[in-house]
């Protein structure tokens, strides 16, 4: 989609579908025509395809009762006169008046108007619009079987506004959905699209942005809404990129990195190379004595304490004389193995704590309540439901809402699109790769995190530490494949990979 003069204020709201419903009625009641609105709309998703799949020749198109079915109808007459062969599936007797209007319409025109799909498995694209926003029961019957058939076909789909069959709030299949290759999001980003759970019915989501007045999104959603898209200039404005002329090592930040095993050596390396390439002023690792020489050769510009180790290999006590006090930010937990009954030390110190992987394993949401100083978690889905059983089966957003207003910590629950929560506020990754799930991948965000908590706030070290992880891991996998991304690249890559970013952000 080409720019638009409003995208970038819109870009941080993501509406339910009672929102979308509440801003619509707006539009309405202020003098905008539905039928108006349809054809704009239409028109806007036209332009789309025109500028992408001009070579397209022949076009079947999915048909609903609703409004989104008459979107659908607008498009398939447009394209109908531009020359493209163009034929309807409708199986529905009854469509809404200016829906209905528009299917005579494309009748009178000629245009192949089929209770059957079999007229549309020989097209070069599909339009979806049986169903968008709003949908809230499972498909069945005949448009069940239909949705399915399609699926089965290898004729790419574009959806209008959503996947016919997702629910718009959560993501989820109501029985079955398209499973389409490109999404165009109508208006505003419905939370649908900043879901797991829809990212394998999404394809390539798209913004059709249609010009919805701010004032009337405001009126609804308010001018700080609890739930937003994590954009790139929320993003960059939580990073520490300004600093005094005149800062040294010790006003950049002082960050204490507690990490590692024998057995998980790599860990401690990682999360190691995250925190330096934040930009923290001083990074303290402490690993078992057995890792310092390693650590050492492969991090020279970190301070490498050796603590006591079990012997297994884990640390067995944090290193004599070590000051907590000292430091600005801890961030804990990567590779420490499970013998480590030295953590509640950590854990009740009133220093900002970034908590991960066996960190987290070891400690509970009772001992994360009672701290007195900023906190991060960034647990994956296992360790978050083991730390908040009442909330295991609550959908992603609202599990870490919950979580967050229960222990006071800023909840980083990981995820193809992570979720961000801290006390009334949400925000959801816009961007993921799955070149990032590899082993390895979260140790680099929390090195990355810590370093940042060090030089600033919690809630804006865990938007700037995710995504800027997210940003590196989509550019590289762009220059590498989904296959070559390995976490230490991955740990190397983020400055390069910032400033390229920077370049495309308006601040």
């Amino acid at each position: 989609m080409l720019p638009r003069s409003n995208r970038s204020a819109i870009a941080p709201y993501c509406v339910t579908a009672k929102q979308m419903q509440q801003i619509e009625a707006r539009l309405f009641a202020g003098g905008m025509p539905v039928a108006a609105l349809m054809e704009k709309v239409a028109g806007l998703n036209l332009n789309y395809w025109l500028q992408r799949w001009s070579h397209t020749r022949s076009v079947g198109v999915l048909v609903g009762p609703g409004h989104n079915g008459g979107d659908a109808l607008v498009v398939a007459r447009e394209l109908h006169l531009r020359g493209y062969q163009v034929e309807i599936y409708c199986p529905f007797d009854r469509l809404k008046p200016l829906s209905a209007d528009h299917g005579r319409y494309c009748r009178s025109l000629g245009i192949g108007w089929h209770r059957s799909l079999a007229a549309l498995e020989r097209c070069d694209r599909i339009l979806d619009g049986l169903f968008g926003f709003g949908l809230s029961r499972p498909l069945t019957g005949q448009t069940a079987a239909a949705v399915e058939r399609v699926n089965r076909w290898a004729t790419p789909v574009v959806s209008i506004d959503l996947p016919s069959g997702i629910h718009t709030d959560s993501g989820a299949a109501l029985g079955t959905a398209i499973r389409a290759d490109t999404t165009l999001c109508l208006g505003l980003w419905k939370q649908a699209c900043l879901q797991d759970q829809a990212l394998a019915y999404l394809g390539q989501p798209e913004l059709i942005d249609f010009d919805i007045p701010v004032a009337d999104i405001v009126a609804v959603l308010g001018a700080s809404p609890p739930v937003q898209r994590l954009t790139p200039q929320r993003a960059v404005a939580a990073l520490p990129l300004k600093r005094s002329p005149t800062a040294h090592k010790y006003t950049a930040g002082q960050l204490l990195l507690i990490a590692g095993s024998r057995q998980y050596a790599g860990a401690a390396l990682l999360s190691g190379h995250g925190a330096v390439a934040s930009g923290v002023g001083m990074v303290t690792l402490v690993v078992p004595e057995s890792l310092r020489q390693l650590a050492l050769a492969q991090l020279p510009g970190a301070l490498v304490l050796g603590a006591p180790e079990t012997p297994t290999g884990t640390i067995a006590a944090l290193p004599e004389g070590l000051d907590l006090e000292r430091y600005d930010a801890i961030a804990c937990g990567p590779g420490l193995g499970r013998e480590i009954g030295w953590l509640p030390t950590v854990v009740d110190h009133p220093t900002p704590l970034v908590l991960d992987a066996d960190g987290l394993n070891a400690t509970d949401a009772e001992a994360l309540t009672r701290r007195q100083a900023a906190t991060i978690i960034t647990p994956h889905p296992g360790e978050f439901r083991r730390l908040f059983i009442d909330l295991a089966e609550a959908p992603a957003g609202e599990a870490a809402t919950a979580a967050a207003h229960q222990t006071g910590a800023v909840v980083v629950l990981k995820g193809a699109r992570t979720v961000i929560a801290a006390g009334d506020q949400r925000w959801h990754s816009a961007i993921g790769s799955a070149a990032l799930a590899r082993g390895g991948s979260g140790d680099v965000l929390t090195g990355l995190a810590g370093g940042l908590l060090a030089q600033g706030e919690a809630p804006e070290a865990a938007l700037g530490a995710v995504w800027w992880h997210a940003t590196t891991g989509c550019q590289l996998s762009q220059q590498r494949t989904l296959l070559g991304v390995d976490p230490l690249t991955l740990a190397q890559a983020l400055p390069a990979a910032l400033a390229q970013a920077l370049e495309g952000v308006e601040t």
